[in-house]
């Protein structure tokens, strides 16, 4: 996968979570998992396109700590919404599957600029 291809992938996947956390209760929890699981997903997509403009290779590494520490805290939020009986496994699982593959693929990219040191 290029990394257009994958900032296509952060962009699809900012779409699910908003799309799901809108779907979420509109009670005084749903609502706060919302606000905050927009805003990392969010975060996620437009870090990505940060990471991408870098300038040397400790930017680069700096801003893709960024994109882990906010795809983390989606896979977060969609978990404690698990956790919190608001949702169902069947309604979560393949966007808990694309934040687990996504945390792999940006700490694998982090590691190999890392080593190259």
């Amino acid at each position: 996968m290029d990394r257009y291809e994958l900032k296509n992938r952060t962009k699809i996947f900012a779409h699910q979570c908003v799309k799901f956390a809108s779907s979420l209760p509109k009670t005084k929890l749903g609502s706060h998992i919302e606000c905050q699981l927009i805003r990392c997903a969010t975060s996620v997509a437009v870090n990505y396109r940060s990471v991408l403009l870098a300038q040397s290779d400790a930017a680069f590494a700096a801003k893709l700590s960024i994109v882990i520490e906010e795809i983390d805290e989606c896979d977060f939020w969609i978990e404690f919404a698990l956790d919190e009986e608001i949702v169902s496994l069947e309604v979560v699982a393949s966007l808990m599957k694309e934040a687990k593959e996504l945390t792999a693929i940006f700490i694998a990219g982090r590691k190999t600029i890392q080593s190259e040191k």
